[in-house]
């Protein structure tokens, strides 16, 4: 099988290089184009990048001479290319246009920005929670004037680490959820290099972050109606973002309200046993086991747990009861990988199972 040509949109950035990092051997993807700004343009990318290549294993040979596209050239980038994975570096505004643009050139947009996560007809996944939602995609075609052309989102790295453990609990119908994420500085694209404030620091905001971690999960419990997400009303979710001093891997700590509250078993039992579609088709990336819980006192640790499934599962411990909820317990995922560029590269191939991406 022929493998289909991808376009890396903001290809030298933290999230850029992760994807070329993850499409190195992939069985049905390739990297094709690399685009940024027009500062890099015209350069391979190994002289764009420079020192700033932040990840752990070699830059793949593969993209080393690749020349680097202007991002802007939107028509040309499109020629050469099946679909188009973005994480470009701009304004909400900015990001907004040039995929629709991507989009109109008949492109699927796989996007890792937070730019079109409340757009009505865009869909927001995780693959394993809300596969459904790729049904918007055609109210989407219609409005762009597309026939194979869309935008399709992933949602912010930090509810990862908790959001699949609720959804996991659903039959039981959680009302009131507060969560605290310990963030690590690359959801910021750094590293201690960069960013020397955070060694032995802790910085108790992130801009932007509580309001996407407390409204994206409702999204996903949402539903369609009349061509659009409708997101869900419940369960009400207030949380606090806080960066630490971790390279990767986003903890949360949670406490939980049910109308029909669990057992310890049964909550167990729906963690162990929970599949989405993308285990069901195994899919190249999905995690085999996507929830796995730790008996441990002292575990999910970040250091030791956040590779978990290759960084593509989510790690659950300290399930206990509280003296005012009813349920705490404590998540991990890979922020970089789940999160960013791992779940959109599984997004890619969910939606090339179901014939979105050809």
């Amino acid at each position: 099988m022929a493998k289909l040509k991808a376009a890396i949109l903001g290809a030298t950035g933290m999230v850029g290089q992760r994807f070329i990092q993850l499409l190195e051997n992939h069985p049905w993807f390739e990297v094709a184009v690399v685009a940024a700004s027009a500062r890099s343009a015209g350069k391979t990318y190994e002289e764009a990048v420079g020192e700033r290549w932040k990840m752990d294993t070699p830059m793949p040979e593969a993209v080393k001479k690749l020349v680097v596209m202007n991002v802007s050239d939107v028509e040309e980038v499109a020629s050469k290319v099946d679909f188009c994975f973005s994480a470009v570096d701009m304004t909400k505004e900015e990001i907004r246009a040039i995929e629709d643009a991507y989009a109109k050139a008949e492109k699927p947009v796989v996007s890792n920005n937070s730019a079109h996560r409340w757009t009505p007809d865009v869909p927001m996944i995780v693959p394993e929670l809300n596969p459904e939602h790729i049904e918007v995609i055609e109210f989407q075609k219609k409005r762009l004037g597309t026939k194979k052309g869309f935008v399709a989102v992933k949602p912010n790295c930090s509810i990862q680490s908790y959001t699949p453990a609720l959804f996991a609990l659903s039959e039981f119908e959680p009302e009131t959820v507060v969560a605290t994420t310990y963030q690590a500085i690359s959801g910021a694209g750094k590293n201690f290099k960069d960013w020397p404030e955070m060694v032995d620091n802790v910085i108790p905001y992130i801009g932007g972050e509580e309001e996407k971690s407390e409204q994206e999960p409702l999204r996903i419990w949402g539903h369609i109606e009349n061509g659009q997400i409708v997101k869900a009303q419940s369960p009400v979710i207030t949380t606090q973002c806080i960066r630490v001093p971790v390279s990767n891997g986003h903890m949360a700590a949670v406490f939980v309200n049910f109308k029909k509250k669990p057992t310890k078993e049964q909550i167990l039992e729906k963690w162990a046993s929970f599949k989405g579609v993308p285990q069901e088709l195994e899919l190249p990336s999905a995690p085999k086991q996507f929830i796995k819980y730790f008996e441990e006192d002292n575990r999910p640790q970040t250091k030791l747990d956040r590779d978990y499934e290759n960084g593509m599962g989510v790690c659950m411990g300290r399930l206990r009861e509280d003296s005012v909820y009813q349920w705490k317990f404590v998540g991990l995922s890979h922020n970089t990988l789940r999160g960013a560029a791992g779940g959109a590269v599984l997004m890619a191939e969910l939606l090339k199972a179901k014939g979105y991406i050809y």
